[in-house]
């Protein structure tokens, strides 16, 4: 199979919980950045500021969870809400079938664009 081209074409190749899951963090972005555009980097989603193009967030899904990714900075930042989270450097693995926590990714989309706006904090 070829490398998808557009995030459409990526949650094309998952059903059922993993499709189900991709669809909600990408419904959640959009509902955080409204203005926010979608490309394909690196083979996963990535969704971009609106008016630098610098990605904000990234998403991913694997066999059996869902990846969320966002800078170190944004991950330190809130350490102490992802306790009961498998994370990585930029990272937060979400379980298929589990509930979203989205709250917790809004505010952290919300940092994001605050630490990229305000201090000019780029991408990895």
């Amino acid at each position: 199979m070829s490398r998808p081209q557009t995030v459409e074409e990526y949650l094309d190749g998952f059903t059922g919980p993993g499709r189900e899951l991709l669809e909600q963090l990408r419904a959640l972005v959009h509902e955080s950045v409204p203005d926010v555009s979608e490309a394909v980097k690196w083979g996963s989603p990535a969704f971009l500021h609106p008016s630098t193009g610098t990605i904000l967030v990234m998403v991913s899904g694997h066999q059996k969870h869902a990846g969320f990714v966002v800078t170190p900075s944004t991950m330190a930042a809130f350490a102490p809400d992802l306790t009961g989270f498998e994370t990585g450097k930029g990272t937060v693995k979400l379980p298929y079938g589990e509930p979203v926590p989205a709250e917790l990714l809004q505010r952290m989309i919300a940092f994001r664009v605050r630490e990229h706006e305000d201090d000019g904090v780029k991408w990895m």
